[in-house]
């Protein structure tokens, strides 16, 4: 179905010459945010969750700053912001979760979320900020952070979870239709931007990197996490699962958003999120029973 969506961007562009930069800037500054507050709301957040969702927000930042670093000397600086921003996410949201409601129980779903969390929260300061460094500014970067609402939609959850403060059923039913429509306008985005890529606009040794990064380091740094917690404090098989299961999800869709917003390449990053996303079905199920396997999980 999310390929679907993909092509129904696809044809919007090429048959109607729809622009994608307005739904970009649409979903930035207010689908996201309002997905991500229902999303904390709901969850209930408490110390362990947030934990998580520090934890895997950490975690996406150093891959960031760390492919950033690597990428650097052999890209140029708008390409190697993409890579960098891109180094740090997964698309968790609309490809992972439905797996996960799939694999795990409800407690692991909810373990699963406020990881997804956290690397949301990532896309829209430290990735975001890398991304925009490729163009701007540290202070024309600093800028473009502050006026994110995301960020303060984060801390408006959080705040109303302390002081207890009950969101009227009306209001919550109302925000509803965001994650769906987040989901939806998500991957339209990237039809859109690959309608209109010509065939010279086609970079294997971008696409190849885009690759290593998502399906060579992020499926290895998933698996030292959870040996490593394995053998140091211990964790529920759940929470194992879910730590792997964002490990091998395809690129983020949100990489295409954020350079559309940004305008630094939107179209390389519309390629490659692609590539990962149709090989991700083969790829996934592959990934998973060797890392449970190794894990002992299995």
């Amino acid at each position: 179905m999310l390929l679907a969506f993909v092509g129904l961007g696809w044809l919007c562009a090429r048959r109607l010459a729809i622009d994608p930069r307005p739904i970009a800037t649409l979903l930035i500054y207010l689908i996201a945010p309002l997905t991500f507050f229902r999303g904390l709301i709901l969850g209930g957040p408490t110390p362990t969750y947030l934990l998580l969702t520090l934890g895997s927000f950490v975690v996406a930042s150093l891959i960031c700053l760390l492919v950033q670093r690597l990428v650097r000397p052999f890209f140029p600086a708008q390409e190697a912001a993409v890579l960098a921003f891109s180094g740090g996410t997964g698309n968790t949201g609309y490809f992972g979760l439905p797996i996960a409601m799939v694999l795990l129980p409800p407690e692991g779903v909810t373990l699963y979320l406020f990881c997804l969390l956290g690397i949301t929260l990532y896309e829209f300061t430290v990735g975001f900020y890398v991304s925009a460094r490729g163009q701007f500014s540290v202070r024309q970067s600093l800028v473009k952070i502050a006026r994110l609402p995301l960020v303060y939609a984060f801390l408006a959850a959080l705040l109303a979870s302390a002081l207890e403060i009950a969101i009227p059923g009306p209001v919550m039913d109302s925000l509803a239709v965001f994650p769906a429509t987040y989901t939806l306008l998500g991957m339209m985005i990237i039809g859109m931007t690959l309608g209109r890529v010509t065939i010279r606009e086609l970079d294997a040794r971008f696409i190849a990197a885009c690759v290593v990064v998502r399906y060579g380091l992020w499926p290895l740094i998933a698996l030292l996490v959870v040996v490593t917690l394995q053998t140091t404090i211990g964790i529920a098989p759940e929470l194992a699962l879910a730590l792997l299961l964002i490990g091998v999800v395809p690129m983020a869709a949100n990489v295409v958003v954020v350079a559309m917003e940004l305008s630094i390449r939107p179209e390389k990053g519309a390629i490659a999120v692609l590539v990962t996303t149709l090989v991700a079905p083969l790829l996934i199920p592959l990934y998973l029973e060797g890392l449970l396997r190794l894990t002992g999980l299995a």
